[in-house]
């Protein structure tokens, strides 16, 4: 039982003495790229990427509801053509920074996932958003690594356990997600 109990206080510790400025700064954001049908994208390895997917969908379908279109959401790590043929024929450093020169505009969002925030992935599509003019974002984990000197806002949970992070990724993204229904009524 101790260790149920000890992981769950590591975890509500974690929460409790979060600043949620920057997430405030993200959900703000992704409103307004809603409201102006701009992009958002959303990357990530493992179960950080996991956790991109299932953010897409909170965005996609989660805020709306059916009750209007929800934000236009690409979730980079999650087609395994796109990704296994970038990673083969040109590096696997590249698979979210290629899709990005694709499909990237000025005025989309970028939000990364990462625990360590020092995958070359990450930091390359960060790189490549920011060519592009876009606005960038990370959850972060651990120390925060190098995504947190370069993206715009960093939404860092300071904790040595990837677990704890990604949980950390998982309760951000559903605190957004029901921020953003909860104002759908100021997107038209």
């Amino acid at each position: 039982m101790k260790h149920f109990t000890d992981y769950a206080t590591r975890l509500n510790n974690i929460l409790q003495n979060h600043n949620w400025k920057d997430v405030h700064k993200l959900t703000e954001a992704l409103l307004i790229v809603w409201k102006e049908k701009k992009q958002v994208f959303l990357c990530g390895n493992g179960g950080s990427g996991a956790n991109a997917i299932h953010f897409a969908n909170d965005l996609i379908y989660g805020v709306s509801k059916g009750n209007r279109p929800g934000l236009k959401v690409h979730a980079l790590p999650a087609n395994q053509s796109v990704i296994t043929s970038l990673a083969n024929d040109i590096s696997y450093e590249n698979v979210f920074s290629y899709q990005l020169a694709v499909l990237g505009e000025p005025g989309d969002i970028l939000l990364a996932f990462s625990g360590s925030g020092n995958s070359s992935n990450i930091v390359k599509a960060i790189q490549k958003a920011k060519e592009l003019e876009m606005k960038t974002f990370a959850l972060l984990g651990f120390s925060g690594g190098k995504s947190l000197e370069l993206v715009d806002v960093a939404i860092h949970f300071p904790v040595d356990d990837m677990q704890i992070a990604e949980d950390c990724q998982q309760i951000v993204g559903h605190m957004i997600m029901r921020w953003l229904a909860d104002n759908r009524h100021s997107v038209r």
